[in-house]
């Protein structure tokens, strides 16, 4: 952090949620959204502990491997993280923000103060959550519990040395709520979410702001460095007209010609063309578009218990769908048919338990009968909106697997679209049956005519040990002929009793090129020369027959 030369910037909000924002992603915690760190509290049996119980940092080291463990699989295998790095720089962060002491324990309070806070996802949901850790079964915020969130919240920006600028002050809480003495959970979200929140809070939704604006793009040039574009951040100045400084410059209290850092700047998180200006002011003043936009949905009052009294299946319902929708946009991580039967089983069986539960409630006094009517109608309605998402979202991943399969995978009607494609696969189909045929005669031709040469060879080598063990030049014609005329010949019917009184033509009728001409001539020839020859005809033969099988 010290790297990033974050205290170079002037203003000390900023100065904090950057120095905050820094942390949140070096942790990964920025890709924890806020839902699966409730579902983390449960599972881990968190939220059935008092807020003053202790945990060991073990056990912490336990939760906070379940925690990103469970992010990786979320993520696609190109995001992976380091879980085994990040475990360990959240680890040492938070044992130093709230173990300074080093006692090895942690509240459960504390954990779920700061988790809560560093995670991902919307400010509105992080307060819901916060709320429901400080509020009692009424759902009205008790003054004791948000001043020991404050107590544990504003250790942060003390533990990134901006304890001067927002440290603890025992009058925070009165600064928060002034007047009102009974607060409930619309009133806590527009104080908290006002412009300007609170002071000591101030640093919260400037952070949120920070991660909304890292890519955002202005194209405007900046009048002090003269950038022809700006990322992130833009300042107007409210006095100077046409003065705009880009992000950098701001925060280290740049100015130049008529323009003092004492003059009025207004904070653009993105850029409108004077077009798109000029269309929405005409609209405003039209009343096309309301004035004022509140800064959060308003929620039922006294039935607001978003972490501890919501029923599970419901926060495991709403975690479902948020991962359904994750796994829509991002095309490379279509789930099979069986995940999303599967799914959807889940999420009926959720919907079943909590209509079960809806109409159990009903059986109950009839002081109450009014609450549970409401209770009862608001689950419905949230389990028929439910339904309709989780339908629309397997009907969609459902299109998209068909045009996969569409693209990649011809049909037989584009097939048939195209006869002349048709007569020649079936031109070469037969071809090709016609030349695995001509190879199989070929085959055995070339079998019998070695099992031939086979034969010759070996009458040829009786013939040699008979001429070496007479003595004298005896001549080689009468036994030589005798011999090979006794040969059977699979190719000729002939038999294989012949007498030395038939001629070699007669023996080797039906025979020809070079085995013929060793075996026809009447003056004595090396037999041995005369099979090679014979054998190396047969081969060139064969080589020339495969040259035209392969040819076709």
């Amino acid at each position: 952090m010290r790297g990033q030369n974050f205290d170079v910037i002037r203003l000390s909000t900023y100065r904090t949620a950057c120095k905050l924002r820094f942390v949140q992603k070096r942790c990964n915690l920025h890709l924890v959204d806020v839902w699966n760190m409730i579902e983390a509290f449960r599972d881990s049996g968190l939220n059935t502990l008092d807020h003053n119980a202790e945990i060991n940092v073990s056990r912490l080291e336990t939760i906070l491997s379940s925690i990103y463990y469970q992010l990786n699989k979320r993520l696609p295998t190109v995001h992976q993280i380091n879980v085994e790095q990040s475990i360990s720089l959240l680890l040492n962060f938070m044992v130093a923000t709230y173990d300074s002491e080093g006692h090895g324990k942690l509240s459960i309070f504390s954990m779920k103060s700061m988790l809560a806070t560093m995670c991902g996802g919307k400010i509105v949901d992080k307060l819901r959550c916060i709320f429901s850790q400080i509020s009692d079964s009424n759902g009205v915020m008790a003054f004791a519990k948000f001043d020991q969130f404050l107590r544990e919240v504003l250790k942060l920006p003390t533990a990134v040395f901006e304890g001067p600028s927002f440290g603890y002050t025992e009058h925070a809480v009165r600064t928060c709520f002034p007047q009102q003495k009974k607060i409930l959970l619309n009133t806590f979200l527009d104080i908290l979410m006002a412009d300007p929140p609170p002071q000591c809070l101030v640093w919260l939704p400037l952070m949120h702001r920070l991660a909304n604006v890292e890519n955002a793009f202005h194209p405007v040039e900046c009048s002090y460095c003269r950038s022809e574009s700006m990322v992130g951040f833009r300042y107007r100045c409210q006095q100077c007209h046409g003065y705009q400084l880009c992000q950098s410059c701001f925060w280290r209290g740049h100015a130049n010609g008529p323009h003092s850092n004492q003059h009025q700047m207004k904070e653009h998180s993105s850029w409108k063309s004077p077009a798109k200006k000029l269309s929405h002011a005409i609209s405003k003043s039209l009343g096309c578009v309301p004035i004022g936009e509140l800064p959060h949905p308003v929620f039922p009052e006294l039935l607001e218990k978003p972490q501890d009294s919501v029923p599970h299946t419901v926060l495991v319902l709403d975690i479902h769908l948020h991962e359904s929708f994750s796994r829509l946009s991002n095309p490379d991580v279509l789930e099979s048919p069986s995940r999303l039967e599967e799914e959807h089983r889940l999420i009926a069986r959720y919907a079943a338990r909590l209509a079960a539960e809806a109409d159990n409630s009903t059986q109950c006094p009839p002081t109450d009968l009014s609450f549970n009517f409401d209770a009862n109608k608001q689950q419905r309605q949230l389990i028929a909106e439910l339904e309709n998402k989780n339908r629309e979202i397997l009907q969609e991943i459902q299109r998209l697997r068909l045009e996969h399969e569409q693209a990649s995978q011809p049909t037989p009607e584009k097939a048939q679209q195209n006869p002349t494609l048709l007569a020649e696969l079936r031109l070469l189909r037969h071809r090709k049956d016609e030349l695995e045929r001509r190879m199989s005669a070929l085959q055995e031709s070339r079998r019998e005519l070695m099992v031939q040469l086979e034969g010759l060879m070996r009458l040829l080598k009786d013939e040699e040990q008979k001429q070496a063990a007479q003595t004298g030049g005896s001549t080689h014609s009468s036994p030589s002929h005798g011999a090979v005329c006794s040969m059977p010949m699979p190719i000729r019917s002939t038999s294989a009793g012949s007498t030395p009184t038939h001629t070699p033509q007669d023996c080797l009728a039906g025979l020809g090129g070079d085995v013929l001409e060793a075996f026809a001539q009447g003056v004595p020839r090396n037999l041995r020369n005369d099979l090679l020859v014979a054998a190396d005809s047969i081969t060139n033969t064969m080589s020339s027959l495969v040259k035209e099988l392969h040819s076709g």
